[in-house]
């Protein structure tokens, strides 16, 4: 064939890979929200963290930055809940296959305005019309299963659908009885929730379901500023050059992490600890018993994390705050923000 007539072949343009969430090592300061997130990642069952403070903060990156540090998940394809196994796959989702797969922790997002059906799941109208049967469509909540519910702005969420979210990520399953419809299945999450408090602020007896509460602030010196707008126009205009380093301290921060998860069921927990939970919540005034059970919970994950092989007073303090504060009665009389008083609390009680 003469050249001149040979056929010509295009390239068809390579697709580039998707971004990568900004890191989590990357995130500048923010401290105390990025500890709180490392310890429900140890230990899911500490309940969820709730981070109040200014817009601009970092709150969803961190959400999602975390996520994407962590191992991706076994799970069975086509399975609407993330199910580990074929037999814990719902009857109701009829899912034929047993082929595991591996696929990212999931992060779902719960938007301001949702309904409850789009939450827990409802009858598949579809299906119903077009086929005249039965069957569940399944909601955030199946979706969210061995991963994280993230809600924006959760002071502005309407208070019934909050309690069902918390309702159903302490119980960690989800139930539908409605339409005809009763339906059951595993939703076990991390929820977090973020806001403004110039917005409103939660109910108390909302405020007691979330494990960990952290304030969050701009920074208010110029260098952190600064920090922040380099690496964050880094990652945006050299994402290349800006990853590698990072992703290095992530992959780190994932061993100690996992590193955590399986030490932690070996970890002593002293009577004395035990003391300490239970005199520091009787001085704060804490009501009930959740704030001791939380209390030891972070600690033991604290205590996890940092290499320890029995909880201590230390592990105590280093959590007490974002276990407490947010379980503390106002006092019209105290000026001081909640967290003051556990740390002047924790010097009388714990020195």
């Amino acid at each position: 064939m003469p050249a001149d007539t040979a056929p010509k072949i295009h390239a068809l343009p390579s697709r580039a890979a998707p971004r990568q969430p900004f890191p989590f090592s990357a995130i500048v300061g923010q401290q105390a929200m990025k500890q709180a997130m490392v310890l429900t990642a140890i230990d899911p069952a500490i309940g969820g963290v709730l981070v109040f403070g200014d817009r601009g903060t970092g709150k969803s990156t961190a959400v999602r930055a975390l996520a994407a540090l962590l191992p991706e998940i076994d799970a069975v394809e086509g399975c609407p809940v993330n199910s580990a196994r074929a037999d814990q796959c719902p009857d109701w989702a009829q899912v034929t296959s047993t082929q595991i797969i591996r696929k990212p922790t999931p992060v779902v997002d719960l938007p301001l305005g949702v309904t409850e059906d789009r939450v827990v799941g409802a009858l598949d109208i579809e299906r119903a019309l077009t086929r005249g049967e039965k069957a569940f469509e399944p909601g955030l909540l199946a979706r969210a299963n061995r991963g994280y519910l993230y809600i924006d702005e959760v002071n502005l969420l309407e208070d019934h659908i909050v309690d069902l979210l918390l309702d159903v990520a302490q119980s960690g399953e989800n139930v539908v009885e409605r339409e005809g419809l009763s339906i059951r299945h595993a939703a076990r999450f991390v929820l977090v929730g973020s806001g403004n408090p110039e917005e409103g602020e939660l109910r108390p007896q909302l405020l007691d379901r979330f494990g960990l509460s952290v304030e969050v602030t701009s920074p208010r010196d110029v260098d952190t500023r600064v920090e922040v707008i380099l690496r964050r126009d880094a990652y945006e205009t050299g994402y290349d050059a800006f990853m590698p380093d990072w992703q290095a301290a992530d992959a780190a921060l994932q061993a100690r992490i996992l590193a955590a998860r399986a030490a932690l069921p070996a970890l002593k927990t002293p009577a004395t600890v035990l003391h300490d939970c239970a005199s520091l919540c009787i001085a704060l005034g804490s009501d009930g018993l959740r704030g001791e059970l939380t209390l030891l919970r972070a600690a033991r994950a604290q205590a996890a994390f940092d290499g320890d092989a029995t909880v201590g007073r230390a592990h105590l303090k280093a959590v007490a705050v974002m276990a407490l504060s947010h379980r503390l009665r106002r006092d019209p009389l105290d000026e001081a923000g909640s967290g003051v008083r556990v740390v002047r609390m924790l010097d009388e009680v714990l020195p």
